[in-house]
C-alpha cells in the first residue's frame, strides 16, 4: 500500500511521549501514530454501531408497526427472535 506524508506538530511534551510509547512498543514513531489513528477510527466506528443498535432496539416497535412486522416477544411471533425473515434484503 502507498504511503502518503504528513507532517504535524505537537508541543515537545508530546513529542517525547509518543517517542517514549513507540520505543516502549518497540515501533517506529510512524507505525505508532498509523496505530493510534487506527484504533480512534475503530472506536469511532464502534460507538456508531452501538448507538445504531440502542436505537433500533428502542424504536423497534415502531419500525415493526411502520413496515408491518412482528416484534421479538410480540403474541403470535412465528419466526425466532434471531431470525431475520420479512426483512428487506433477507431471504
Amino acid at each position: 500500500m502507498a504511503k502518503t506524508q504528513l507532517n504535524v506538530r505537537v508541543d515537545e511534551a508530546t513529542a517525547e511521549a509518543a517517542r517514549e510509547r513507540a520505543l516502549q512498543r518497540g515501533v517506529s514513531m510512524n507505525r505508532y501514530i498509523e496505530e493510534l489513528v487506527l484504533k480512534d477510527a475503530g472506536e469511532v466506528g464502534q460507538t456508531f454501531v452501538e448507538a445504531a443498535s440502542d436505537f433500533m432496539k428502542q424504536y423497534e416497535r415502531v419500525f415493526a408497526e411502520e413496515f408491518g412486522l412482528e416484534t421479538r416477544g410480540a403474541p403470535g411471533r412465528t419466526a425466532p427472535a434471531d431470525s431475520h425473515e420479512g426483512l428487506p434484503g433477507t431471504t
